[in-house]
């Protein structure tokens, strides 16, 4: 594929205190082998990223994405010229700002057509309060922005899939969130994300919420009175989904290969099987979060702004490459089957 016709990705740079901008600047040269990747942010802080990270590139600061040359040498950037200075690791009401500035001017260029996708990288929740944001993370916002009642929050870490019914709530709030009706959505979102990711026939299992999927009833009742028919009508829609299935072993039964995707209940059923894999090593951390069910393609790393190492040069971007490949081939399959809207510029 020639650059021009590469997929045109907005990166959001993410808290300016956060390893955002440096691993941004480590990952560019990668970057550009899966799409041609615009920065939306703020030059100065892409500048003081470049430096951490120790990469030799200049910054092109652009003031649309018409105007980005996607060269090997110099990092486009769509300056919104939010921050006035620059203090790694700490949380700051204008740091929160700009986070969320980033990421509603990148949703305004995949909604326009100029951009084909988004790629994140992390904001911080605690800055984003401070900046009068009730959004708990990205998706509330993507799904606000887009007008999108049903979603869901997929991870991948290589042969591992898992999405949620519920994620940023308390535990007690996301046991009453277990209905067939939102576990049903789930599972058809999930289906339609598996075809994104170019899975033509997926295979879906689907949690249960208790231990051992209830056990037959021992255990409670949920499974087999809000899953179990959610699975049915979901199966009858044409839908390869499986369940309630064991929350213990149905994990290790996808990362084998028994399944494209686990359907979990809740934050944490999901969470920690993705990110035992992909924290597992010391050296970097993997895996790729992506927003299903929008009408635009967002991904994003699957970790935080690491407060605790930034500017330090450290920060491992394998994640953000695995996010901005996963966006630019979504990007591709959506404009394939002419779901994408037209280029901005066409």
């Amino acid at each position: 594929m020639s650059r021009s016709e590469r997929p045109v990705v907005a990166v959001t740079m993410g808290d300016p205190a956060g390893v955002g901008s440096e691993i941004v600047a480590a990952a560019y040269p990668m970057l550009l082998e899966h799409a041609n990747p615009i920065v939306v942010g703020d030059a100065s802080v892409m500048r003081a990223g470049v430096d951490v990270s120790g990469a030799d590139l200049e910054i092109e600061t652009v003031g649309a994405v018409a105007d980005a040359t996607f060269s090997e040498s110099a990092v486009p950037v769509l300056d919104l010229d939010a921050v006035d200075d620059l203090e790694y690791g700490v949380v700051r009401e204008d740091y929160g700002e700009a986070s969320l500035a980033y990421v509603e001017r990148a949703i305004e260029l995949a909604v326009d057509g100029e951009a084909d996708a988004i790629a994140t990288a992390p904001i911080n929740k605690q800055s984003t309060r401070l900046a009068g944001s009730e959004y708990a993370g990205h998706t509330g916002m993507l799904a606000d922005y887009t007008d999108t009642e049903n979603y869901s929050m997929m991870l991948v870490e290589d042969d591992l899939v898992v999405t949620h019914v519920s994620t940023h709530v308390p535990l007690r709030e996301a046991c009453d969130l277990v209905t067939t009706e939102n576990v049903l959505e789930t599972i058809r979102v999930t289906d339609e994300g598996l075809r994104d990711l170019g899975i033509e026939e997926p295979t879906i299992a689907v949690a249960g919420l208790n231990p051992h999927a209830s056990d037959g009833g021992l255990l409670g009742d949920e499974d087999d009175e809000e899953i179990r028919p959610a699975v049915e009508r979901a199966a009858e829609a044409g839908i390869d989904a499986h369940g309630p299935e064991s929350p213990d072993t149905v994990y290790v039964q996808a990362a084998r290969g028994s399944y494209d995707c686990v359907v979990s209940m809740y934050h944490d059923q999901g969470h920690i099987p993705i990110k035992t894999l992909g924290f597992s090593s010391e050296d970097a951390v993997s895996g790729v979060n992506v927003t299903i069910g929008l009408p635009i393609v967002r991904t994003s790393v699957d970790h935080g702004t690491a407060f605790d190492i930034a500017g330090e040069g450290i920060a491992s971007e394998a994640s953000l490459i695995d996010a901005v490949e996963v966006a630019a081939e979504m990007a591709e399959r959506r404009r394939e089957r002419g779901e994408a809207p037209p280029r901005g510029e066409e």
